[in-house]
């Protein structure tokens, strides 16, 4: 028998960054999606983004606004988690909060006593352990990593994350969810920070030693990995658009999990605790206005 998605509904928690783009691939896609997020404020700005980046294709002849209009209509948007639950019949939550454990844990217990017995729980962790999420469950073997990659929208790559007990055909409905919205999926047994997020980590960790050490400036170091390794962006540009919050969370927890080549560089810590998160703040390594950066705005070593 050949297993497909069985598409009954998309719930995405979380309407962050990551949250905004997931709704859109599957809206996109022709699933019906429903946006979860405690934060009316969150809610109204995932909905001007993925208008704008509905737009932005239309203008683009990427999509006809036919299709765009269409994906929009297939969104809607909740702020209580429980309610949506009782009153939908999903085949897929995919939560994308923040990366706390206590929050997941929240999420999932909360998924796993109102889905549907063959609905599945994913994740959009980078880094936390897929088998506790699941251990939190009465639906371990149902419990999957999908780890998409910002923005959503542009990149093809989608990690399945298998816990000790994700079973089979679990994988085999998470890697048809990726195909169904065009995603090339790589299935990776769980382990601290997957293949990405570890190999992103140290390399933006280090990034940020040999600026604080004044080797080079950032627009160097960035510059360095775009030409010299083909790179799209540079490791300091990537950590402001991920968020420097986000990227110390995952050194925390490599470091705790794999020792300490992933101690955080002392610089990141001084970013987060200044508010400078990246480009969701307006300044991180670099200065943005109106989300776009502003040359010359490089941290300097101090």
């Amino acid at each position: 028998m050949r297993v497909t998605a069985a598409d009954g509904g998309i719930v995405v928690v979380g309407a962050g960054l990551m949250g905004t783009g997931i709704a859109h691939a599957f809206a996109a896609a022709g699933h019906a999606v429903t946006l979860v997020d405690a934060s009316s404020e969150a809610l109204a700005a995932a909905t001007a983004a993925i208008r704008k980046i509905l737009a932005d294709g239309v203008s683009r002849s990427k999509i006809s606004e036919t299709d765009a209009s269409a994906a929009l209509r297939r969104i809607a948007t909740e702020s209580d988690l429980a309610g949506v639950l009782q009153g939908r019949d999903p085949s897929l939550l995919l939560e994308t909060a923040t990366e706390s454990m206590t929050v997941k844990l929240d999420i999932v217990r909360t998924a796993d006593r109102w889905l549907p017995d063959e609905a599945v729980i994913a994740t959009n962790t980078s880094a936390l352990s897929v088998t506790e999420i699941a251990a939190a469950t009465n639906r371990a073997d149902r419990v999957v990593g999908m780890h998409f990659f910002n923005p959503v929208h542009k990149m093809k790559l989608m990690e399945i994350v298998r816990g000790v007990a994700t079973s089979d055909v679990t994988v085999a409905r998470t890697r048809a969810w990726g195909d169904s919205i065009g995603k090339t999926s790589i299935l990776v047994n769980e382990a601290p920070g997957l293949t990405t997020s570890r190999m992103s980590a140290l390399m933006g960790n280090e990034a940020m030693y040999m600026l604080m050490e004044g080797t080079a400036t950032a627009e160097d170091i960035d510059t360095a990995m775009r030409l010299g390794f083909n790179h799209p962006m540079g490791p300091l540009e990537l950590g402001d658009l991920t968020g420097w919050d986000t990227r110390l969370a995952v050194l925390h927890y490599l470091h705790e999990t794999l020792g300490e080549k992933f101690r955080p560089c002392p610089l990141i810590l001084k970013l987060v605790k200044a508010g400078r998160l990246g480009r969701k703040t307006g300044w991180g390594v670099y200065q943005y206005v109106d989300g776009q950066r502003i040359p010359g705005s490089g941290l300097r070593a101090r």
